[in-house]
């Protein structure tokens, strides 16, 4: 049962109205939902937008956020819970630990950093919660392009490539998410290292 999701997205809004648009109906229909909200802890950007919409529809937010960003002011400190970490990794795997599922929104290195470490952890059977990119305007097809270039050669099996759900509709995810069924893809490395 999915009971919190982690929400990867930018601190900035971007050039498009849509993405903050986009982003504050996702807060809104988690708090719909009963789910939390679990994200970076930041009042700018996506990430702002995101707990506003959570908060406007009284639904509960829990960001985390390290010491060196509240610092320069930049926490929601109008949420139920802000934990204050000292380390980026540390942020992150609190943020794991908090999670039932994990949504990435348009964003940065940060955003992209985020949801490939915990891809990573899915590919290497270290967890087996649903992972999904909120493909806002297409924001992702270049990403997801690379992943099935990264397929076509060699890199990455079609288990891991299933492993991403991907969608343009907030419902639509959400169904997907529900119904995610983890396949095992441990036994993928080869050991063959012929030239």
């Amino acid at each position: 049962m999915i009971k919190s999701v982690c929400v990867f997205c930018g601190s900035s809004v971007g050039k498009k109205p849509v993405y903050a648009e986009t982003a504050h109906k996702l807060g809104e229909v988690l708090a719909e939902k009963g789910m939390k909200l679990v994200f970076g802890g930041g009042k700018v950007g996506l990430m702002g937008a995101t707990a506003e919409g959570c908060l406007n529809k009284g639904g509960q937010a829990i960001g985390v956020i390290p010491q060196s960003l509240y610092e320069k002011e930049v926490a929601h400190t109008g949420i139920q819970e802000l934990k204050v970490v000292e380390t980026m990794h540390e942020r992150k795997k609190l943020m794991y630990d908090l999670s039932d599922a994990f949504v990435a929104m348009p964003g940065g290195y940060g955003t992209l950093d985020e949801f490939c470490e915990v891809l990573t952890w899915s590919q290497l059977g270290y967890h087996h919660k649903p992972i999904a990119f909120l493909n806002v305007e297409g924001y992702f097809d270049r990403l997801i392009d690379q992943f099935h270039y990264s397929f076509e050669e060699g890199f990455i099996t079609q288990n891991h490539l299933d492993m991403i759900i991907v969608e343009t509709s907030i419902e639509a995810m959400f169904e997907k998410i529900r119904a995610y069924k983890y396949k095992d893809s441990s036994k993928w490395i080869t050991k063959d290292v012929k030239p």
